[in-house]
């Protein structure tokens, strides 16, 4: 569960440093992750952070295709 609360902290640290309002893709977020250095496994592990902080409502998870995410907190 540490591993996943820090990837969840980097997520956040970059969508902050982007200043975006709209929700976005696991896809579009890996791709910020990796413009900033940031190196994540791939965009299904981004979902499956994302998904698992959705449970605590950290995170609003928008049910189109592809799911597009918000960070709450």
């Amino acid at each position: 569960m540490a591993q996943s609360a820090r990837e969840y902290d980097r997520i956040r640290t970059v969508l902050a440093e982007t200043d975006t309002d709209e929700p976005l893709t696991a896809r579009e977020i890996l791709q910020l992750l990796d413009a900033r250095g940031e190196s994540f496994e791939s965009a299904h592990r981004v979902a499956t952070v994302l998904g698992r902080r959705a449970r605590r409502g950290d995170v609003t998870v928008v049910e189109s295709s592809p799911y597009r995410y918000r960070l709450d907190a």
